[in-house]
């Protein structure tokens, strides 16, 4: 990790046009203060702004730090600018982050490589509703291909609601996955440079973790140490790695997975902006491995290097992270 002041002038982008611009806002805003505690020269931009481009090459920026959610800044398209203005930024490159925003592309590669993901079906206003139900058996998710925060998404028991379910999707997305409902519970995986961070489990009073459970709810369960028993908290870490790695993503993000009643993991989806708000996960999983807010953020300004990295490392809650 460089020294604050040797990161040079730093651009903070967050808000955006995207769905979740109000979670991107609080993301950056706290990225900003505590880069600019830790000595950091940072500035903060509202990538809405529709001189961006121009306030990033006049600017006098030596890298970016990204901290935009959802399309228009997770999914490849600021990168692809940033790498034409030869401007470092922190986190996955074009390919890495498109294929991660799009949660079909994604399964499409993860069953290429022969890694388990939830059956699923494209869905439209004119399918089949009974046999997409038979097919995968209810209850089923659906959910808009290229939305974050469960934003647009709904869990469905008959296959009767099945139609109104899609047409709040298609509100977000034309693209729209129904996926069978994996109920054995839910974690993430966090990564940050060659670190992988303790498996968080989420429970929820609610259908399922939608996005008022994730940003509203006082009463949202994050237990870390999850309790899995060591090796199969260890496999699924490296499930997640792999999973990350099948997308070409790097430097920093986290990958959510689902447990059947079995125990048997599915890969839901990955990140490669995750939230950074009071309710975030990523920032949960480091403190448990000794690492405060503060040092996260030199850890994923850090990535902006986009150097080699060495082989992720398993970390577990109570042991040390070197920072």
């Amino acid at each position: 990790m460089r020294a604050p002041q040797n990161y040079g002038r730093v651009a903070v982008l967050y808000g955006g046009r995207s769905a979740e611009r109000e979670v991107s806002l609080k993301s950056g805003a706290a990225a900003l203060a505590a880069l600019r505690q830790a000595g950091v020269d940072a500035v903060g931009i509202d990538a809405a702004a529709p001189d961006l481009l121009t306030q990033l090459a006049a600017g006098g920026f030596a890298r970016a730090f990204i901290a935009l959610h959802g399309r228009g800044g997770e999914d490849g398209t600021l990168q692809g600018a940033l790498d034409w203005l030869g401007l470092p930024y922190t986190g996955s490159g074009v390919l890495g982050s498109a294929l991660a925003m799009d949660k079909q592309r994604a399964k499409q590669v993860w069953q290429g490589c022969g890694l388990p993901t939830a059956p699923y079906a494209l869905a439209g206003p004119d399918s089949d509703w009974d046999a997409l139900a038979a097919r995968l058996g209810l209850p089923l998710m659906v959910k808009p291909s290229r939305e974050g925060s469960s934003i647009g998404m709904s869990k469905v028991e008959r296959a009767a609601d099945l139609p109104a379910a899609v047409a709040a999707a298609m509100a977000h997305d034309p693209r729209v996955l129904i996926e069978r409902f994996i109920g054995g519970g839910e974690y993430t995986v966090g990564i940050v440079g060659n670190r992988v961070l303790p498996a968080i489990k989420l429970e929820t009073d609610r259908a399922f973790y939608d996005y008022e459970a994730k940003y509203l709810r006082d009463d949202t369960r994050y237990l870390c140490p999850c309790g899995l028993p060591v090796a199969q908290e260890r496999a699924l870490q490296q499930l997640a790695l792999d999973a990350f790695a099948a997308l070409d993503c790097y430097g920093w993000g986290r990958v959510d997975l689902l447990l059947d009643d079995s125990g048997a993991p599915y890969l839901m989806e990955a990140n490669t902006v995750p939230g950074l708000t009071d309710h975030s996960l990523v920032p949960m999983a480091a403190r448990a491995v000794g690492m405060d807010f503060g040092q996260l953020m030199l850890a994923i300004l850090d990535t902006s290097l986009h150097q080699p990295q060495a082989a992720p490392r398993l970390l577990v809650a109570g042991e040390q992270a070197d920072v």
